[in-house]
């Protein structure tokens, strides 16, 4: 017989989801990266067991706290009899496994690069101890000892009430790019509707109500009268080869348990097919029964939104100057392409003929430059930023002797720590006076998606904008504290931690400010990608701003802090009263109410962009 159909190309992963619910999850090490490991199998409804060295006193503190919750189960590896005395780790292992069961799945994590990294032979030892009892095995950093690994994940919160939900999605590159993974997966989210958890609750309900409302039914018959078709398209759900389009018989008065519940699955397909996701969201259940029930009532008024191309507008002033051998300076916002000037928006799509950008203008901006325009990106990495800095302004300089326009591109304002400055100067002495076209500063515009005013009566009376890094990598002088004032430091996230300890320091030594110490207590924000899809803010103290970062998982460059008693003004019913006479007596509370009650964190982490900017 003969068919066409797919070869298979070898490489990939068989992508899988383990169920979890009343299996043990051994993970070995406990460190951070343990810890993280335990979280996701707690989530899974695993039971936890952490088997490592040195006692629990040794563990990182997020470990330390959950044995001590009885989230987890420690056991202390010194302390494990050995089936034929205290021979090796192996040995050790075997004798706990046999007094131990339901371990279905064991995670490696003392291979990390460390003081006390355990080497290969020791983990292959272990290894062939967990296969002879046919434990799948993760170990962290030895591809050669794992029989699967772990995706990026990501699990969606309901948008509004934050409650996490049943989705979660995975990236994974099989190997070649963990960190593009990441980059990917957050990149998949904040494309997705932020309505897209609470669609999947909903949905899931739905299907409850479909299945349970003809099984407590009066009529009862045997599952071998159900359609075989209806369980397929359950099985198959997530497999990709589920086809909604199937046609829905309607509803007769003869119709028996096995055609109601064949009518009442393919609904649910259909809706989850094309209902838009918004409206999945907030089905109540009267929608889902009226649904479930008439089968000539379901109303798909899902429409088509077209994005509109920005409106071309030709700028009188830039019809002043001849299109040939000019250098352009221009600022593209944060990142949001609606930020754009219109000026900017002229210089892309109307005069450039070539484009030199900063690498950190996002591709939603570099997207707007017609297809002919030949778009360059600044190679500025940590270690060569000045070397590529004189690259790009001599690249600018030939293009302009050519007779091109050229269009140098900085993100926010180019001003702004943007060494526009520098690039006049340089221009300016190979015979190129540039156009400087201001752009919206993140220092601004960043606290303003967040949700922190920068000023405010009663908070704050006054701003400063800073670099947390000099020139050339060098320490700079942070200003000192003032109650009324409000901190913007860019280009210090990196170095998160020697910041903060310049601003808490109480020492006469201290150099790297110049004033008062910041009272730990005092309110920060970090900011990252600004005003695009995946922004992320992390709101805490200076207190424990370095532990809410850490925990956040990786960083999102660009980012920015916001220091001072402004990043909690908004917050809830809003807070003005910093600046009363007795303002300062009532911080703790002040603290308490943002940041929650004593079970809390002690920070907070806010995914994405408010509604509305979407349409925008």
């Amino acid at each position: 017989m003969q068919g066409h159909y797919a070869t298979p190309r070898g490489g990939a992963a068989l992508v899988v989801s383990f169920s979890l619910q009343n299996k043990t999850t051994l993970i070995i090490g406990s460190g951070t990266l343990a810890a993280s490991r335990a979280f996701s199998a707690l989530e899974a409804d695993s039971s936890v067991i952490i088997l490592a060295k040195g006692g629990l006193k040794s563990s990182c503190e997020e470990l330390q706290f959950r044995v001590q919750q009885q989230q987890v189960r420690f056991v202390d590896w010194d302390q494990l009899p050995s089936s034929s005395g205290p021979v090796n780790d192996a040995d050790r292992l075997e004798a706990f496994l046999s007094s131990t069961t339901s371990v279905a799945l064991a995670i490696i994590t003392d291979t990390l690069a460390n003081s006390e990294r355990r080497s290969h032979a020791s983990a292959e030892q272990i290894y062939r101890v967990f296969k002879a009892r046919n434990i799948p095995v993760n170990t962290t950093d030895m591809v050669d000892l794992c029989d699967f690994s772990f995706t990026s994940t990501h699990r969606f919160e309901h948008h509004e009430t934050g409650e996490k939900t049943s989705l979660q999605i995975g990236v994974t590159t099989n190997g070649k790019g963990c960190r593009l993974a990441a980059r990917l997966r957050r990149e998949i989210v904040a494309k997705l509707p932020k309505e897209v958890g609470a669609a999947v609750e909903e949905v899931g309900r739905m299907r409850s109500l479909a299945k349970n409302e003809i099984e407590s039914s009066n009529e009862k018959e045997s599952d071998a009268h159900f359609d075989d078709s209806v369980e397929d398209e359950e099985v198959c759900e997530e497999s990709g080869v589920l086809t909604p389009n199937r046609p829905v018989p309607s509803r007769s008065n003869t119709e028996n348990t096995s055609e109601a519940r064949t009518r009442r699955i393919k609904w649910v397909a259909q809706v989850s097919e094309y209902w838009p996701i918004s409206k999945l969201a907030s089905m109540s259940e009267l929608e889902m029964k009226e649904v479930l029930a008439e089968a000539n009532t379901l109303s798909l008024n899902a429409s088509t939104a077209h994005l509109r191309a920005p409106q071309s507008q030709s700028s009188l002033h830039f019809q002043k100057f001849p299109k040939l051998g000019r250098i352009l300076l221009v600022g593209s916002g944060p990142g949001h392409p609606s930020l754009l000037t219109i000026a900017t928006h002229t210089a892309l799509t109307q005069l450039a003929d070539v484009v030199f950008s900063d690498k950190l203008v996002p591709d939603a901006v570099l997207s707007l430059i017609p297809k002919h325009v030949e778009v360059r990106i600044a190679r500025k990495f940590p270690g060569n930023a000045e070397g590529a800095q004189i690259e790009m302004m001599e690249a600018a300089v030939d293009a302009a002797k050519q007779g091109l326009t050229v269009v140098r591109l900085k993100q926010g304002d180019p001003v702004v720590y943007g060494r526009a400055g520098e690039e006049v100067l340089y221009f300016r002495s190979h015979g190129f006076e540039p156009l400087v076209i201001p752009g919206v500063s993140s220092a601004l515009a960043a606290p303003t998606f967040a949700g922190i005013p920068v000023t405010q009566r009663g908070v704050a009376e006054s701003l400063i904008v800073c670099t947390g890094v000099g020139r050339k990598g060098k320490e700079v002088q942070l200003p000192g504290y003032e109650r009324s004032r409000t901190v913007v430091i860019l280009m210090g996230v990196a170095r998160l931690q020697q910041v903060i300890h310049a601003l808490v320091d109480t020492s006469d030594a201290s150099k790297r400010r110049d004033g008062r110490a910041y009272p730990l207590n005092t309110p920060i924000a970090i900011i990252e990608r600004a005003s695009m899809p995946d922004q992320r803010v992390i709101s805490s103290t200076l207190k424990n701003i370095v532990r809410a970062l850490q925990s956040s998982g990786e960083q999102r460059p660009p980012g920015m802090m916001i220091i001072g008693w402004a990043v909690l003004a908004l917050h809830g019913q809003g807070d003005v009263g910093v600046l009363d006479e007795d303002g300062e007596s009532h911080d703790a509370a002040r603290i308490m109410r943002w940041l929650g009650g004593d079970d809390a964190l002690g920070w907070k982490v806010r995914e994405g962009l408010e509604t509305g900017w979407e349409s925008l």
